[in-house]
């Protein structure tokens, strides 16, 4: 889940996240926000006050070496997304989303493996969306590469890493999905079934088709655009969720 923090890129709003859980019977909520915890504060105390149990969590830019600023690989990154289990993992996500900000920052806050490896305790990582790195080198570079990435992620999240399929209406979500079903089978690694949600109802979709324009200085109407292709990124109901995963 990507919320207004997650700034010209989400639009959900965190109490109306937290009601529309709440009214689906979900016992818990999270919010994942891109490369920052802003609104991890406010999101503790609305989820505590609809009764609803708060995962907070981040999704970091993970890159080869975050002080690099200059090498072809410099703008490589892929999406992680981080939970924290506990305490521990609270403190852990903090460190790396500072580190991130204040000492990896090139276009976007950055960690890599080496700080991934130092403060893991305590923490759930998810391959991310299509975007993530075992998704990605499954795409580009095939079976062999994604495996051996998916089993660097198991070592550093030891009996807490989860591949991540999700459902919406992407082509290239569907190709990552079978690829990711068989490196879980193959690595013995779990599933965990997603939606990547930046707004919060399905109607919600053209006005955030305008903020991603804002985010780019575009226009509406400009045909080559940054855009999501999909209407999907909405916050779906368990009964959604089990359609989608029915197999």
């Amino acid at each position: 889940c990507h919320t207004e923090y997650s700034l010209l890129d989400g639009a959900i709003r965190i109490e109306e996240m937290c009601a529309k859980a709440k009214d689906f019977g979900m016992p818990a909520v999270a919010i994942t926000d891109h490369g920052n915890m802003y609104g991890a504060l406010k999101f503790y105390l609305e989820a505590k006050k609809f009764g609803l149990k708060p995962i907070i969590g981040c999704e970091v830019y993970v890159c080869h070496d975050h002080t690099d600023r200059t090498s072809e690989q410099s703008r490589r990154r892929y999406h992680l997304v981080l939970l924290a289990q506990n305490a521990v993992g609270y403190h852990n996500l903090v460190k790396l989303v500072s580190h991130g900000a204040l000492h990896g920052f090139y276009t976007r806050p950055r960690v890599d493996k080496a700080l991934l490896r130092q403060y893991s305790e305590g923490i759930i990582a998810l391959s991310a969306c299509i975007a993530g790195e075992v998704p990605r080198l499954f795409a580009q570079q095939g079976m062999e590469a994604a495996v051996a990435c998916a089993e660097e992620y198991a070592e550093i999240f030891p009996g807490r890493f989860y591949l991540e399929v999700q459902s919406n209406g992407l082509k290239e979500q569907d190709v990552a999905n079978e690829g990711l079903i068989r490196i879980a089978e193959r690595l013995h690694l779990p599933l965990v079934a997603t939606n990547d949600c930046h707004y919060l109802n399905a109607e919600d979709a053209d006005a955030h088709d305008v903020l991603l324009c804002i985010q780019t200085q575009a226009k509406v109407t400009d045909e080559k655009r940054l855009r999501f292709g999909t209407r999907e990124l909405y916050y779906k109901s368990p009964a959604e969720m089990e359609k989608d995963f029915s197999h």
